[in-house]
């Protein structure tokens, strides 16, 4: 991303320059009256980077198109391609900016800024995910998206970042699965509440939810009072999370009935149990 910056930059000045000094035919200025298809590649991308640098996203992408409309497979096309995409995600036009990726992709797969088109095809979607409340297709896709760019182009310099990245969508699947087994527990649907927390204890181990949704099986399994279930669910928590907020309140629930934290009977969480305590679960 830096790297493109600087290029972008670069040209920009290089657009600037040309402006200033082009022997009175006024350089990029004096382009704006001529007809593109009378210009050549190059000077319709230096126009396009300097309505980019001048925060004209719009009409970057538009110039940006013309590029690889008239000078189709071209060196200048093929980086227009890419640019394009960069214009329209600066624009909020997110749809547009995952055709011009993935048009890059498509064509240029072996081209020395897919990894950065992939980076900006995953990031079309990722930029959309602003709450656990949406629709969660578009985390699923940028999952996806994410990962193309970790496996792929594992060292380029946007790997980092989507690993990130990915993280953070993750958290938001495991988040809504959470949102969702909340309001059935509120409204004491219990069965359908534990399938919900199954799915985060089960798939979302990883991310910052387990140990509530381990607290919100105790708390629905106690409920419909199936003690072992709930115990087993306690005693995960307490070897997991024992030093948080999640584990107390759930300790507190369990002593309240009589009960300890401990793994009992035969349930899917006994079996999770087990996998932690040999260290294969985490």
């Amino acid at each position: 991303m830096a790297m493109m910056t600087m290029r972008i930059a670069a040209l920009a000045c290089m657009g600037f320059a040309l402006a200033g000094c082009g022997g009175g035919d006024g350089g990029i200025f004096a382009s704006r009256d001529v007809p593109l298809e009378n210009l050549d590649a190059e000077t319709i991308y230096k126009r396009a980077e300097l309505e980019l640098e001048t925060d004209d996203p719009e009409d970057a992408a538009e110039y940006f198109g013309e590029v690889e409309r008239l000078y189709p497979y071209s060196e200048w096309g093929r980086r227009a391609l890419v640019m394009q995409a960069l214009a329209y995600h600066r624009d909020g036009n997110f749809e547009s900016a995952r055709g011009a990726a993935q048009r890059y992709l498509q064509f240029y797969p072996n081209g020395e800024d897919a990894a950065y088109a992939q980076y900006l095809l995953a990031l079309s979607y990722y930029d959309q995910i602003d709450d656990v409340g949406r629709d969660q297709g578009l985390t699923f896709q940028a999952l996806q998206a994410l990962r193309g760019v970790i496996e792929r182009y594992p060292d380029s310099e946007y790997a980092q970042s989507a690993v990130l990245k990915f993280d953070l969508a993750f958290d938001h699947l495991a988040g809504k699965e959470m949102e969702i087994g909340r309001y059935y527990l509120k409204r004491q649907h219990y069965p359908a509440a534990i399938n919900r927390f199954r799915v985060v204890v089960e798939d979302f181990q990883t991310t910052t939810h387990t140990p509530e949704a381990l607290l919100r099986l105790v708390e629905s399994y106690l409920s419909l009072g199936l003690t072992s279930e709930a115990q087993t669910a306690g005693a995960i928590l307490g070897y997991n999370y024992q030093s948080t907020p999640w584990y107390e309140d759930a300790y507190a629930l369990l002593a309240g009935r009589g009960l300890q934290p401990e793994a009992q009977g035969d349930s899917w969480l006994n079996s999770v149990y087990r996998q932690v305590v040999r260290g294969e679960w985490l």
